[in-house]
């Protein structure tokens, strides 16, 4: 009898761990979504959604080997989604005042090992975001 109530409590406890876990975790997501980061790392990408729906959002670039690399490493990632059902995206790269036209293109294979070695998080990072599935796309000046 004794052994069930320190069960019991013992997962009561490690379930009001795992909700202040998430509960941090939508806080941090959330913050990020009303305070996106500005720098000279940060560019503003437009996606369309299948309305053709204009939407923007704040990413970090990274420049590897002469090309443009974004990816999504947060749980939030419409904007990713978008880009995949439609690559054709514009950016406004860090330093300028206006839109350019890029293709997106997911990545895979050799080049996806290579940028997910370089474009890496430590641990503490990938804790308060949840542990999130990282995609990477290159982005292709167009025209």
């Amino acid at each position: 009898m004794k052994n069930n109530k320190i069960v019991k409590w013992s997962l009561a406890g490690l379930g009001v761990l795992f909700l202040a876990y998430v509960g941090s975790i939508v806080w941090f997501e959330a913050q990020l979504g009303m305070n996106q980061p500005q720098g000279s790392t940060s560019i503003v990408i437009a996606t369309f959604n299948d309305d053709n729906e204009r939407h923007e959002r704040v990413v970090r670039l990274e420049r590897i080997d002469g090309q443009n690399y974004i990816a999504a490493n947060h749980w939030p990632r419409a904007w990713y989604k978008q880009a995949l059902g439609n690559p054709n995206v514009e950016v406004k790269m860090p330093g300028n005042d206006s839109f350019a036209s890029y293709l997106a293109v997911p990545l895979e294979g050799a080049e996806e090992e290579h940028i997910r070695e370089i474009y890496s998080f430590g641990f503490e990072f990938r804790f308060r975001t949840g542990f999130p599935p990282r995609y990477f796309l290159r982005l292709d000046p167009r025209g």
